[in-house]
Formats: structure tokens, sequence, C-alpha cells
């Protein structure tokens, strides 16, 4: 896969400059506090300003069995931040990733701060802080993991839930659309 990259994007972003765009795709959502699996849609955007982070949302709705969306399941935005110098992680081989911070809000109350390393063409983040109103759901930890595989971008995300220790929750398969 070639990517072109924008001459005006800041240099702190080009570890994430792979992410840029507009992707779309479907995937299943599926943890015991929320009963059986579901297949879902969703949209996702990274765009840049010229300041150096990515602003990020997405959007996921479910999809019934003949893959028609439905209503929606789930939003969320934010700002992707790399941070400074590149960092090994523990026992890993090869060249140091950039140190990585992602901030989300969802309209659940739920708000996220990850923090982990872009190294390529993959990003592994973890929360750092999960911060819940009254009114939100029992959570309290997640990890995530975004790379580039064959043009596609493919994510996959962990919680910790409803009293459940950490566990396989979301993932899909995103094609750029733009």
């Amino acid at each position: 896969m070639v990517l072109s990259i924008d001459a005006s994007t800041p240099p702190e972003l080009l570890p994430l400059a792979w992410l840029i765009g507009r992707w779309e795709g479907a995937g299943v959502v599926g943890h015991p506090t929320r009963g059986e699996d579901v297949r879902f849609g969703q949209e996702v955007e990274f765009s840049t300003d010229g300041r150096p982070f990515l602003h990020y949302t997405s959007r996921m709705w479910r999809l019934d069995e003949s893959g028609t969306p439905q209503e929606p399941l789930d939003a969320e935005t934010g700002y992707w931040r790399p941070t400074g110098p590149p960092v090994q992680q523990p026992g890993a081989a090869g060249p140091a990733g950039v140190g990585l911070e992602v901030l989300l809000a969802h309209p659940t109350g739920v708000v996220e701060v990850y923090v982990g390393t872009a190294k390529g063409p993959r990003i592994d983040v973890s929360t750092d802080v999960v911060a819940r109103t009254a009114g939100a759901a029992e959570y309290t930890a997640g990890q995530r993991m975004y790379g580039l595989v064959e043009g596609d971008l493919l994510w996959a995300l962990d919680v910790s839930a409803g009293g459940h220790p950490l566990q396989s929750y979301a993932s899909a398969r995103l094609k750029r659309v733009g």
C-alpha cells in the first residue's frame, strides 16, 4: 500500500500519519455485560488541523442479518497525541515506538485516557484513567490495539466492566474511504 503524506502534516504526527483519513467497515461486539454478540457497522475519521495531534471520531450502529444499518450503538470522540521521544516496551526487540496518549469521551458518561505506543503500523494503548458519571455503567479498564493489515485498519478492544476481568469486547476491520 502506498501512503501519501500531506507536506503540512506536523512532524510529530508522522508515526500516526497512516491513520489520517476516513475509514468504514464492520465488526462484532460481545461481552458478558451485553448478552449475545452483535454485528455493527462503523465509520471512523482521523484528521489534523495542522497542530501536533489527531482529532478522532467514531460512530457505530447495529447491523441486521442482511447487513442493513439499524439503531446507533456507540459513538466516541477525542484526540490522539504523540508524547515526545520514542519509548521501548520492556523486553521488546527492534526499534522503539513513539509514546502516545489517547483521550476519548463517550455519550454514555464515560471519559477515558489511554497511554501506550505507536510502533510502525501498530498501536497498543491501555487506560490510565477511566472517569464515569453517576449514571454510567460500571467500567474500570480497557486495552486497545490498532493495526494496518493489507491496507485495512483492524482494531480490537478488551474491557473490564460489570465486575468482569479484562476480556475481549469488540473488534472490526475498516477500509479507507477517504
